[in-house]
């Protein structure tokens, strides 16, 4: 854990804001992406690299102490990661373990690496710049995850050139399904949004949306009776992680976590880990590949939102009573203390 709260070098964010958010848990990588190779990632614009050492997950920051080359060049074995420059070993919980060059010297307190806290949660790998070491990981609860009959699958990551907070707003976003969802499950006849009322939570607000837009892909036959209600139940963690559980006929249920995991200001590493109860013998690839289409429908519009920022004040846009999740969750943001880069 660090010893104090740095700002990265190249801080895209407004220091006070950063401060703030990087108190929050965030996924960085698949379970599966983590083996004894370093993997660079970068979190709040703070490079980081990853590995397994002794059976640990080791999160630290992607630099060499000794010169200052990042790890994440370097190669993975049986000890630990080595530093391409020098050779230096860095095994588990960041500890330097060799110096080639020096066999049998001492090894100074200065060459361990600051490392973050690891927990591995939904096939993901979490962590929190700013964890105070007596509180436990706050990651936000994933329904149905862990009750049986449910079948797992965790998406691969997408990369989207946006902030964080306007991913997050479409994806709680009901308004849209009409218009950028074609391809995929939206239905362009059916565009009215049914009244429905955001409620506060301790991290943030749910919602229980019903309408009559179905939700199985397109081309794929609907199994839902004629009138059938569809009940998308949304859970908002501020800052940048929210659930939905869709109710299928017949008692089906579909859990997605989407988890925008904030590389910079600019940037959005988007993460989905998804269970349903129904269907459990289909491949992953499939729904990877459903996924996959509404994932990039989404990022087609996010990437070209202006202001680029969430403006968090509400007179810098119009809102329609359709927004009212999109409301509540700038409330919610505003509610954290977030400033100047948010309302810009």
């Amino acid at each position: 854990m660090p010893a104090e709260l740095t700002l990265p070098r190249e801080c895209t964010f407004d220091p006070d804001d950063w401060r703030i958010i990087a108190r929050y848990w965030y996924p960085v990588a698949l379970a599966t992406e983590v083996g004894a190779d370093p993997l660079g990632v970068k979190l709040l614009d703070q490079p980081l690299v990853v590995y397994r050492a002794d059976g640990q997950v080791v999160i630290a920051d992607d630099i060499c102490p000794h010169r200052g080359v990042p790890l994440s060049l370097g190669k993975g074995g049986v000890r630990g990661i080595s530093c391409a420059y020098h050779g230096f070993r860095f095994g588990a919980a960041g500890r330097c373990v060799d110096i080639p060059a020096n066999p049998q010297a001492k090894i100074p307190s200065r060459l361990h690496l600051r490392t973050y806290p690891a927990v591995e949660r939904y096939g993901l790998i979490w962590t929190c710049l700013a964890a105070d070491a007596e509180d436990e990981p706050r990651i936000p609860a994933h329904p149905h995850w862990d009750e049986a009959g449910f079948q797992l699958i965790n998406c691969p990551w997408i990369d989207i050139a946006a902030f964080a907070g306007r991913q997050i707003e479409g994806f709680l976003d009901v308004a849209h399904f009409s218009f950028v969802h074609l391809k995929s499950f939206g239905n362009p006849d059916n565009p009215v949004v049914p009244d429905y009322a955001p409620s506060p939570t301790a991290d943030g607000f749910e919602v229980e949306y019903w309408s009559g837009v179905s939700n199985y892909p397109i081309g794929v036959e609907d199994h839902s009776e004629p009138g059938f209600q569809w009940l998308r139940h949304f859970r908002l963690h501020v800052p940048f992680t929210a659930t939905l559980v869709v109710h299928f006929p017949d008692g089906g249920r579909l859990s997605i976590m989407n988890a925008a995991s904030p590389v910079s200001a600019r940037m959005t590493r988007m993460f989905a880990p998804i269970c349903k109860n129904f269907d459990t013998d289909q491949p992953a690839q499939a729904v990877h590949d459903f996924n996959r289409i509404v994932f990039e429908e989404d990022r087609a519009i996010v990437e070209v939102q202006k202001p680029e920022n969430l403006p968090l004040d509400p007179k810098l846009e119009v809102h329609v009573p359709a927004d009212r999740s999109s409301i509540a969750y700038r409330r919610a943001l505003r509610g954290l203390g977030l400033g100047s880069f948010f309302t810009a």
